[in-house]
């Protein structure tokens, strides 16, 4: 194969800041806004100009040492600060021999935007494999001949190369006239093996090669057309792959982990066409999901084509403390209990609560649409995951895009309004009132008052799917006694014509200050 060499006249290096979120999505800083991150100066000297959008006054921070030198020799910038508004700010510098690389940081706001800077001196680029460029040096260009085994974005062109010797992460593919988010124009598919340039960097300990120059590509014998489904419903069943293949027969390979649930039934060929089917077990524990392997040859060289299919799991019901106590993984779990705060109501954060204690939501699914609010009851299915913050070391349990299965909404209202409702036990009420008197200390059946009217509370709870013991001794478990104000969810009954509210979930408590002989002040517990 005969490789036509490129020049090379710049390196892109991108890195977004994100919270919670894929590397592969772009995102924004509200408080200060670029037209460009990367700043590409030539080899023979010059400059380039950006655009910075401040809410608030601005610093490149990072141009400077402590001591007041350039902390970059070879880079002039032209304003190091601003007020709010727009700006233009000019990068330059003089011819060079050697490649430059500058990396800086705009600071607004509390914010940090990250601004790479790079002058490359062009030269041929000699060819290295996979664990070449694992080793070598980041800012370094490198052209790597390997296989694409899986493609994770579309648009920008982010994917895996993989060679004999190791593999290496794309970020980011130009088009044949050097534009990005044109990656489909190139018509790369799993399989095909590809020969890139591009330079490297690491992104979170992964080893990157960034907005790579496609040198050719080398259409796979072997292609995988369509697939019955990609997921799998947890009963199992029959899964179909339809192939094409201008090599000498296919291979099959399943991975040893999956081979306990997943079987070939039949292979069949017409020509280029193969239909391969399998069968599916049922699945009695979490999602999986597994990477199907297609090969072929020509007689001297080896080709292949990979799928990933899913299958659906069986979903574990789980108090939220059990849901906190799981590990990480696949397993979807359903847990209910009661919204005690929404933390970003665009992305659907909350806050769910039940007697055994509480969980972080990151994201439901449709939640806009949803109504879900503070107060209601919601059943919610999800993956148990975890949030790393590295800056603190902090860890945040949560689930991670949830489903919401159910949600019972919670209208408020005074003692008073419940008392004309309707008996009904679909519908839930939240209200406030002062315990006036306590008939059943064990299982907290007490009485409370808006101030006009007295209601019973059968039962007052620690939170939503109490039962058994688990019920019993919440008011003392609380330090709840008369005096003391409660906001209560439940249903409204009758029962030999006193009006009760049942399923009662405790919301929250205000405790009393009691003195010597009334009450002076009160605590939020």
């Amino acid at each position: 194969m005969k490789l036509r060499y490129f020049i090379i006249f710049f390196i892109a290096v991108v890195v977004v800041l994100f919270s919670s979120c894929s590397e592969d999505e772009a995102t924004y800083l509200d408080e200060i806004r670029v037209s460009k991150s990367i700043i590409a100066l030539p080899a023979s000297g010059g400059s380039d100009t950006i655009t910075m959008k401040a809410v608030d006054e601005w610093t490149i921070d990072s141009v400077y040492s402590s001591d007041g030198t350039k902390k970059y020799s070879w880079l002039n910038v032209s304003v190091v600060q601003g007020q709010a508004g727009e700006t233009q700010v000019i990068f330059s510098a003089d011819s060079s021999t050697v490649s430059n690389n500058a990396t800086l940081y705009v600071s607004c706001a509390g914010k940090k935007q990250m601004l790479s800077v790079i002058q490359v001196v062009s030269s041929e680029v000699e060819e290295a494999t996979c664990a070449d460029v694992i080793a070598g040096p980041e800012s370094k260009t490198y052209r790597v001949s390997g296989v694409c085994t899986k493609i994770a974005n579309t648009v920008y062109g982010n994917w895996y190369l993989e060679d004999n010797t190791g593999s290496v992460y794309i970020y980011g593919t130009l088009d044949k006239n050097g534009g990005t988010k044109n990656f489909e124009s190139l018509g790369i598919e799993v399989g095909d093996e590809v020969v890139v340039e591009g330079p490297k960097t690491v992104y979170k300990g992964t080893v990157e090669l960034v907005d790579v120059t496609v040198i050719d590509i080398i259409k796979s014998l072997v292609k995988v057309d369509s697939v019955s489904t990609e997921t799998v419903g947890v009963d199992g069943g029959e899964l179909v792959v339809y192939l094409t293949c201008k090599g000498n027969g296919v291979n099959v390979e399943i991975p040893e982990e999956a081979e306990s649930w997943l079987s070939i039934k039949s292979v069949t060929n017409a020509g280029t066409n193969v239909v391969v089917k399998f069968n599916v077990a049922t699945n009695t524990g979490g999602d999986r999901n597994v990477n199907l392997i297609f090969k072929t040859n020509d007689g001297t060289k080896d080709y292949s084509s990979e799928i990933t299919v899913s299958q659906l799991g069986a979903i574990v019901e789980a108090t939220i403390a059990q849901f906190n106590a799981a590990a990480v993984g696949e397993t979807q779990y359903r847990i209910t209990g009661v919204v005690t705060k929404v933390a970003n109501a665009k992305y659907g954060n909350v806050y769910v609560k039940d007697f055994s204690g509480e969980t972080y939501i990151y994201g439901i699914n449709d939640f806009a649409d949803s109504g879900i609010k503070e107060g209601d009851i919601v059943t919610l299915v999800g993956k148990r995951s975890e949030y790393n913050n590295s800056k603190t070391g902090e860890v945040t349990i949560q689930m991670k895009n949830a489903t919401a299965e159910k949600v019972i909404s919670v209208e408020s209202v005074t003692v008073t309004e419940f008392l004309s409702k309707e008996d009904s036990e679909d519908k839930y009420y939240m209200l406030t009132g002062v315990i006036t008197e306590v008939k059943n200390s064990t299982y907290g059946n007490i009485y409370i008052s808006d101030g006009e009217n007295t209601l019973y509370v059968y039962g007052c709870y620690p939170g939503y799917g109490a039962t058994g013991d688990d019920r019993k001794n919440y008011l003392a478990n609380a330090g709840l006694s008369v005096g003391d104000t409660v906001t209560m969810i439940g249903y409204k009954t009758t029962y030999n014509e006193t009006i009760e509210l049942c399923g009662g979930i405790c919301y929250s408590t205000v405790i009393a200050e009691k003195g010597s002989s009334e009450t002076s002040s009160t605590k939020k517990r």
